[in-house]
């Protein structure tokens, strides 16, 4: 079985596509997607479909979506496959798993190279642990599960896997500035800022780009709006450490031209007190 999350559902075996048209199964299959070879218990999959409000049937109903998923498992696997679509699709005591390996789901995949790629950042190597977060980040399609309707469960673990997204591609970054390749990633920063104009990091990174790229009057006007849009929205200033950026750039500290030294920190922190 192969499972994707990381952008529109899609769950397929022997090449054939499990995924229900059906929006509640859907969101049944991809919760257990979520957490292969272990338990998720009844009550977890009914909040998710149903939330707090139950209905009367809820328990048979969710036998009955199961039944459904079990129907078109069996039909994928065919005669071909060891086993049946209770072996896969098992229930347990109080819950349901999906016994299937973890690697079989691309989430799984994505979070064993976001390790090694942050292991490589830690221990120095900026060129492999940008290879490895670049190959994680590939593994994106889209939002997560963005043909699903999403149940209180399922809102969390998109929150928590979209901020993991953010994060390594802020990760991603700092290593390939330390690489020296500020001019490429000034596109792909511009992008950034503006799906996400609050978020200092992204414009320390894009900051540093344009500074290193000869566009110092490009990095202060970075600066200057995105400082105008916190007092304008949030009433506040800009951390201390960037406002120390700000200032390194107008003195031209010669600290913001090093592109790999001995600490180990991201471009956000360069000017951490």
């Amino acid at each position: 079985m192969d499972i994707k999350v990381l952008g529109a559902l899609n769950a397929e075996v022997n090449g054939i596509s499990i995924v229900p048209t059906a929006y509640k199964p859907r969101q049944i299959l991809a919760l257990l997607a979520l957490y292969p070879g272990q338990v998720v218990p009844v009550p977890t999959l009914m909040e998710e479909v149903w939330g707090t409000d139950l209905p009367q049937s809820s328990l048979t109903t969710l036998q009955t979506y199961v039944l459904q998923l079990r129907r078109m498992l069996g039909t994928a696997m065919g005669a071909d496959l060891p086993g049946s679509a209770k072996d896969v699709l098992a229930t347990r005591y109080g819950g349901y798993l999906l016994q299937i390996p973890a690697e079989s789901v691309d989430v799984y995949r994505y979070e064993r190279l976001v390790a090694e790629g942050r292991q490589a950042f830690e221990d120095g190597e900026d060129a492999g642990a940008a290879c490895l977060l670049r190959e994680a980040l590939d593994l994106w399609e889209g939002p997560t599960l963005v043909d699903v309707r999403l149940g209180p469960v399922l809102e969390i673990e998109v929150m928590r896997l979209e901020q993991s997204r953010l994060v390594a591609q802020e990760r991603r970054i700092d290593a390939e500035l330390r690489l020296g390749r500020h001019i490429e990633l000034i596109a792909e920063l511009t992008d950034l800022i503006a799906r996400h104009p609050q978020h200092e990091g992204l414009h320390s990174q894009a900051m540093v780009a344009l500074y290193r790229s000869g566009r110092q009057a490009a990095a202060l006007d970075v600066y200057r709006r995105l400082r105008q849009r916190l007092i304008d929205e949030l009433g506040v200033e800009p951390s201390p450490q960037l406002q120390r950026m700000h200032q390194a750039m107008l003195a031209v500290d010669p600290r913001l031209d090093i592109v790999a030294g001995p600490r180990r920190t991201s471009t956000f922190d360069l000017y951490a007190a």
